[in-house]
């Protein structure tokens, strides 16, 4: 079965998208089977794998509305060599239409169950909110990948984001277990910068990584 990574983090333009499709295609090229899953309105992760979100016949929306299957909407990125589950300004309305849903925070990972003996990693990038679409990624989650920039204003919202994970892993997923914090724009010559990254090192130790493939790869 797959293992599950939600990249995560309320804060917009930390590297989300960025981390989500270099980490897709290099363990493509490694010769890992991996789905990428785009669950950001926005749909950068769908354009940046090279497929036309305006093009696309059925998205992540068409699957969390139960109107397709994921085999039915994902597509596959050649040029980097992992399948796509893509997604359009169309997404943007599911949080409406699934509010008055039974287990609407478990519409995906009720959808992965059908492909999990399929793919070796499925990762989730996901919008820059603490919405119903982030809890979606939580829910289906083995882990969580924070994408975050070592400065003060980030460790205020990466509490809120630590508690969400730990209410969603109480209440709602239990295999939810890993989380990793991604240093990103990273400079340790930069004093602030270097302050904030030992903050976070003496509260999560060694979850605090800057190269972390090492701690994905199958052993």
């Amino acid at each position: 079965m797959a293992r599950i990574f939600c990249i995560a983090n309320q804060k917009g333009g930390v590297g989300k998208t960025t981390t989500t499709v270099n980490l897709a295609a290099g363990l493509a090229k490694a010769g890992q089977r991996v789905l990428m899953i785009d669950l950001d309105p926005q749909g950068n992760a769908t354009m940046g794998s090279g497929i036309d979100k305006r093009q696309l016949d059925l998205t992540i929306y068409d699957v969390l509305l139960e109107s397709a299957t994921v085999a039915e909407a994902r597509v596959t990125a050649d040029e980097s060599g992992y399948d796509l589950l893509g997604a359009n300004r169309e997404l943007a309305g599911a949080e409406v239409e699934m509010v008055s849903i039974d287990r609407r925070e478990k519409r995906l990972r009720t959808a992965l169950a059908a492909v999990g003996a399929e793919y070796d990693f499925i990762l989730i990038d996901c919008p820059p909110s603490l919405s119903l679409l982030t809890l979606n990624g939580l829910c289906a989650a083995h882990g969580v990948i924070v994408p975050m920039q070592c400065e003060y204003f980030a460790l205020e919202g990466l509490t809120d984001l630590v508690n969400t994970i730990k209410q969603v892993h109480a209440n709602l997923n239990k295999n939810l277990q890993t989380i990793f914090l991604l240093r990103v724009m990273f400079d340790p010559r930069i004093t602030l910068q270097q302050q904030v990254s030992d903050q976070l090192k003496s509260h999560f130790g060694d979850k605090v990584v800057s190269v972390w493939r090492s701690h994905l790869a199958p052993r």
